[in-house]
């Protein structure tokens, strides 16, 4: 498997996003499953696990704490912070005072003492971002994390939070049909040496081509509220994966590999982190990183899969008003 540089650490450069293990895609696997999952992933050299203190309302880092008894120093591991469940709702909220005492939350459900890596999961507007990430920087004196992160920020955040304390890497949306991050922050990654940690590089399953079906998402599912997968945008878009389907025939593998071949050659600095609770796509994404795009094909996925090409917004209203990525 590739290593890449995060956060001082050399580590494969597809790790394992763990939200759809307790949150967000319908009901989730049991937790017998769940962590038959998880020490699938460390089997297949997966050292990289992605969770955060929303997922599951604390459920999610409560299963890795279990699932990594044992074998927590073989793994790469970062949470978030900055967003949780209040009272069974999700609220942002980066205050010292809150940010303090997620962590300390974290580090018992995680059942570990320090985190390798640890997120501002949203920028709270009504916080400046130099108040939020010191009270990240103090944690990182105290020896509680290693090192500080930020999701779904625009450039302009990325440097003011980097001047308050050196910024490790930054989570974002990326995929070939989420390409904001090319606006500006990818560009100011590269400057500043952060790390770019793509959420969602398979467009939460899209670019499998397994989503067909705008109605076949259970209750729960957050893509049922997800403007390009409802019905006056979804076949709109399921006809640029033809592309991804021929180039998948031709190099003898999945769609899925091919979408993330693509986000990882885009730039040297740039991890994955797909979800799945399947164990064969579990597979199938870790094999992603023996599959080599020529430029030629490279050009072709980004042109089909041109920003204006794509139809719908990729949040509801409501939430892209609480994230600070640059939108096309």
């Amino acid at each position: 498997m590739e290593n890449r540089k995060l956060a001082g650490c050399e580590i494969p450069a597809i790790g394992l996003g763990c939200m759809n293990l307790s949150h967000a895609y319908g009901t989730p696997p049991s937790e017998a499953e769940s962590i038959a999952l998880l020490h699938s992933a460390l089997d297949l050299g997966v050292t990289h696990l992605d969770t955060a203190a929303l997922y599951g309302f604390g459920k999610n880092e409560q299963l890795l704490g279990k699932a990594l008894k044992g074998k927590r120093q073989n793994v790469f591991l970062a949470s978030k912070c900055g967003m949780t469940g209040v009272d069974g709702k999700r609220v942002i909220d980066g205050r010292p005072q809150t940010l303090r005492a997620t962590i300390e939350q974290s580090l018992r459900h995680l059942q570990t003492d320090v985190l390798d890596l640890y997120y501002l999961h949203r920028w709270d507007r009504s916080v400046p971002i130099e108040e939020s990430v010191g009270a990240l920087s103090r944690m990182v004196e105290e020896g509680k994390i290693k090192a500080i992160g930020l999701s779904e920020v625009s450039a302009t955040t990325i440097q003011k939070a980097h001047e308050v304390h050196a910024i490790a890497a930054v989570q974002s949306e990326y995929s070939l049909w989420s390409r904001n991050v090319e606006i500006a922050v990818l560009d100011k990654c590269r400057e500043l040496d952060i790390a770019l940690v793509a959420f969602s590089p398979l467009a939460r399953g899209f670019l499998s081509g397994d989503i067909t079906d705008s109605g076949a998402f259970t209750d729960g599912d957050i893509r049922k509220g997800m403007p390009r997968f409802q019905a006056e945008h979804l076949p709109t878009n399921y006809q640029l994966l033809s592309v991804i389907d021929e180039m998948a025939n031709e190099l003898q593998c999945t769609k899925a590999q091919v979408a993330l071949a693509w986000v990882l050659q885009q730039h040297e600095c740039i991890h994955a982190i797909p979800g799945t609770t399947n164990l064969s796509h579990l597979k199938d994404n870790v094999a992603a990183q023996k599959i080599r795009l020529s430029a030629s094909q490279l050009q072709v996925l980004a042109d089909s899969f041109a920003p204006q090409k794509i139809s719908g917004p990729r949040y509801p209203q409501a939430t892209q008003l609480e994230i600070d990525t640059e939108e096309f």
